[in-house]
């Protein structure tokens, strides 16, 4: 415990300078005399710590020995400046970092070092609600992260849907992690700037070459730009369905890519799937679902079940008669 608060109280003389032992007691809660006792260690121990008397005096580090105290590596700079919340930096291999940061916190960084930080803010963004990533892809993660931080092109192969899988070469501009998702913002070859989850990447490969990263390029401005677009075309009714069992691989491709293969007419099944889907309009999604027959029912909203019953009637009325 003595230990610690004696490296602590380099900590604070690094970073404030000039201070008193009474300010020393204050801020570590403990008597005036311990704090005299501690100075009196570290000078034992051979740190430069100094006292002087009098009403511009008090207990200081000599200068030249503040400017080497602490030594900040770039993983503890990462740590540092990424963020206090705990869970992503395990994945981005940073928590053994964070910890030795959190020791040297107040501590100015060497000239340097000043670029460390502002790089890291530059590439990687966790927004509070962040939560860690799935095991499984935290390899790619730490690929991830080293390209981004390094400039490097990446070549990686996603999970698109309905088993498809496509390689690109990717240049990572940065990874953000928010409601328990990593999301890597990449530009591909052709300058564009997109964004993926770090789960639909299958594989990741860090290559030697260095991209140049746009100098205007901002992530968290990108990400927000990003964000709004999303929140303006995301779908706004929610329905929820019962889909056969042995159709589910069909009403999957008709509701979501909206370019399923037909398979054939499957055998029917007793057992019944709940999905969760969603439109931007009750026109549409009535469009879509009757097209899939007897293969769903809708179970909400009330409104839409109404509507497709209603289509229903009308549809069994008039193929019900006989025309002459």
């Amino acid at each position: 415990m003595r230990a610690d608060r004696l490296l602590s109280i380099l900590m604070y003389l690094q970073t404030r300078g000039r201070t008193t032992t009474d300010r020393l007691a204050i801020e570590f809660e403990v008597s005036r005399r311990t704090i005299i006792r501690d100075l009196y260690a570290l000078r034992v121990a051979g740190f430069p710590v100094y006292t002087e008397r009098g009403p511009h005096g008090g207990c200081y580090l000599h200068d030249e020995y503040r400017n080497t105290l602490t030594q900040l590596t770039k993983d503890e700079i990462a740590a540092l400046f990424v963020s206090s919340i705990q869970e992503p930096l395990k994945d981005l291999g940073l928590s053994n970092s964070f910890r030795g940061a959190m020791l040297k916190l107040a501590a100015a960084l060497p000239e340097s070092r000043q670029s460390a930080g502002s790089r890291v803010t530059e590439r990687v963004l966790i927004e509070s609600g962040a939560g860690a990533a799935r095991p499984d892809a935290v390899d790619r993660l730490s690929i991830l992260h080293e390209a981004s931080m390094n400039d490097r092109w990446a070549r990686v192969t996603f999970q698109r849907p309905f088993d498809v899988q496509t390689t690109r070469r990717i240049a990572p501009y940065g990874l953000v992690a928010r409601d328990g998702r990593w999301y890597v913002v990449w530009a591909g070859e052709d300058g564009h700037h997109r964004v993926d989850t770090v789960a639909s990447i299958r594989q990741a490969e860090l290559e030697i070459s260095t991209f140049e990263r746009a100098s205007a390029f901002s992530l968290r401005a990108f990400w927000s730009s990003w964000n709004e677009r999303q929140m303006a075309t995301q779908p706004r009714l929610e329905v929820q369905i019962l889909v056969r069992e042995d159709a589910v691989r069909y009403v999957r491709d008709e509701l979501g890519a909206r370019e399923g293969v037909f398979y054939g007419v499957p055998e029917f099944s007793e057992n019944w799937i709940p999905m969760t889907v969603r439109f931007f309009f009750l026109e549409e999604a009535r469009r879509a679902l009757l097209a899939l027959g007897g293969a769903v029912e809708v179970i909400a909203p009330e409104a839409l079940r109404r509507s497709i019953h209603d289509f229903a009637d009308q549809i069994s009325d008039i193929y019900s008669q006989r025309r002459s």
